[in-house]
Order: structure tokens, then C-alpha cells, then sequence
């Protein structure tokens, strides 16, 4: 598929499933905005491939859990190319830790980043993208917003209310021709599962391995080539979805039917 001179902005995207949904999109002709908070050289990094790709690239410094931040992103996005066509919510952050360990600022950051981003950034993207006859929206949930993680609690709540949004999202913005998807990928291997205690404590891979239909983990490709399918005029009719990606790794009763 072609996203030639298509305008993308992927929030959180100097490293990890960002980056390569970043680069994926890159290479099938768009311009990419990167959108970093806190670590500039991969931002950074991440740009300079996408240019060696012969597409433009923007990198932009902005919390999008505050309003201010979200406000100085899409300025500077509007600013550089003129509109937008793709909005990929990808950025988030959270506190992991036991119910009873968790406090209110945790929680308020957890869902500022995760969820409450993604309904201010849509209202956003929404004007710039009517005006260019519509656009796509995916924001990226987690297995954790309707299954029990070990220390998730904040995380899986916020990715529960992005389904949601991601859902109010659909019906309300489709008479503007933008069409609104969430994607959930099981396991992938990046810098982010370092937060959890289970992976530093024990071989999350293998295990994650084995409890896998599909024999393999899924990759931060495979991921971005699902997001880019869903931003595609084949996916026209997919609307207010949450789609998993997990090899079908949350298919199987573990647990409860063994002895």
C-alpha cells in the first residue's frame, strides 16, 4: 500500500513499536512528524532514517498528557506541512504497581498519557484532515485492558477507557470521513517491558514464547504493518475496533482447566 506525500504524526515514536510504525509509514511515501518527551537522540535518530528514506521528517518536543503540549505538537505540525492525513496515538506511560501500592498522582499521569491524549489529540487532528477530504486515526491499547496483569492496574484501566474513546471516537468522527481504529499487540520486545517486574525477574520471553499459537513473538513490524492496513482504504469499513495481535496468545483458558 502508498501513503505517498501523506502527512503522519506518531505520538511517543523515537524508539520501539513508534519507531517502527514511524519508519514503516516512511517507506511507503509518507512525512512523518516524531514526537518524543523525554530522550531527544532517538527521536532524533529515528528522523534522520526516515530522511535517508527521502521523505521529510519533523521532530517535536511535547508532553501529550498536559494540553499545552498537545497544542504546541499540532501547531507545529500544521506549521510545517500544512495539514494532517494520519494520526497514530502511540505514546504512553505508566505507574506499575500492586492495587494497593498505586497513588493518585500515578493514576492521574497514567490516564492523562494514555487516554485523555488521545481524545484532545483526535480533536486536534480532526479539523486538519476534514479539510484534506479525511484521514485515519489508531490508537494503540494493550491486552491489559480486558485481561489481569501482574501490576497493571492503572495501565490496563487507562487502556480500557482508550477502547472506549477509540469507540465515540468512530461514530462521532465519521461524517468528517476519518475513520477511528485501536490495535492491542500481546508481547513485543522492546525497552518498555524493562518496567515490569515479571520480565526483569524471569525469562518473560521464552515463557511468552511457548504460550503462543503462532510459535513467534510479535515484532514492532508486525505491528506497524497492521497499524498501516488500518489506515488503508481496504480497511474502510473496520471502524471503532479494538484488533489484537498476539500471535494468539490470549486464545488459550491457561490455568483454569489444568491440573
Amino acid at each position: 500500500m502508498s501513503f505517498r506525500n501523506k502527512t503522519v504524526l506518531v505520538t511517543g515514536s523515537g524508539r520501539g513499536i513508534g519507531q517502527a510504525i514511524a519508519l514503516h509509514f516512511a517507506r511507503e511515501g509518507a512525512d512523518l512528524v516524531i514526537n518524543f518527551f523525554r530522550n531527544r537522540a532517538p527521536a532524533e535518530a529515528t528522523a534522520e532514517q526516515i530522511r535517508a528514506l527521502g521523505r521529510r521528517a519533523l521532530v517535536v518536543r511535547a508532553d501529550v498528557g498536559e494540553p499545552e503540549g498537545i497544542a504546541s505538537l499540532f501547531a507545529e505540525t500544521e506549521k510545517e506541512f500544512g495539514g494532517l492525513d494520519i494520526l497514530i496515538n502511540n505514546a504512553a506511560s505508566g505507574y506499575n504497581r500492586p492495587v494497593m501500592e498505586q497513588k493518585i498522582r500515578g493514576w492521574d499521569w497514567t490516564m492523562n498519557i494514555n487516554a485523555r491524549a488521545a481524545l484532545f489529540c483526535a480533536q486536534r487532528a480532526a479539523p486538519p484532515m476534514e479539510k484534506r477530504g479525511g484521514g485515519y486515526i489508531v490508537n494503540l491499547s494493550s491486552p491489559g485492558a480486558q485481561r489481569v496483569m501482574p501490576d497493571y492496574v492503572v495501565v490496563g484501566a487507562s487502556k480500557a477507557a482508550l477502547e472506549a474513546v477509540t469507540r465515540y471516537l468512530a461514530v462521532e468522527l465519521a461524517p468528517k470521513n476519518i475513520v477511528v481504529n485501536a490495535v492491542s499487540p500481546g508481547i513485543v520486545a522492546t525497552d518498555a517491558l524493562k518496567h515490569f517486574a515479571a520480565a526483569r525477574e524471569g525469562d518473560v520471553f521464552g515463557k511468552s514464547l511457548q504460550a503462543t499459537p503462532a510459535g513467534r513473538l510479535v515484532t514492532p513490524e508486525d505491528v506497524a504493518n497492521l497499524v498501516a492496513f488500518l489506515c488503508s482504504p481496504a480497511a474502510e469499513m473496520i471502524r471503532g475496533a479494538t484488533i489484537p495481535i498476539d500471535g494468539g496468545a490470549t486464545l488459550p483458558l491457561t490455568g483454569v482447566l489444568e491440573s
